[in-house]
């Protein structure tokens, strides 16, 4: 028997949080989700999930921006999208690549709230076929 995916999908919002875990359990994904960064941080000793999505202000304004640099830290090959609606309130862009170098932000993925569900799927699909390519 295959084991399913494992997706940790962090936001503080628990609608959002549960909207996404419906999203991903229909699309056969198995969700680890938390509330917050620190539940987030108890859960990344006890599973290591293959893609994580994190909001970017949680408890601190940068609370997503830290977890997703932890994730990277602790699982390297790890994709990580970072999840937030500061673009369209604020119009700021968040570039993924800068000189070619990755910036500071540890994530693969930005996408904006809300996130049409089928972009969702569309997307962690092909960050987890990336990252299987990779290994």
């Amino acid at each position: 028997m295959k084991k399913k995916t494992n997706i940790l999908v962090v936001d503080d919002d628990k609608d959002i949080l549960d909207q996404l875990t419906l999203v991903l359990t229909d699309a056969g994904y198995e969700v680890i989700a938390a509330e917050g960064e620190a539940q987030a941080e108890e859960r990344l000793i006890d599973a290591r999930p293959d893609l994580a999505i994190v909001d970017v202000m949680m408890e601190n304004q940068d609370s997503g921006f830290m977890l997703s640099h932890k994730v990277k830290k602790l699982y390297p090959g790890t994709p990580v999208i970072i999840l937030t609606s500061v673009s369209s309130v604020t119009g700021f862009k968040f570039p993924l690549e800068a000189g070619g170098e990755k910036p500071w932000i540890k994530a693969d993925s930005f996408l904006n709230k809300p996130v049409r569900p089928e972009l969702l799927r569309n997307e962690v699909k092909r960050l987890l076929e990336a990252c299987s390519v990779r290994a």
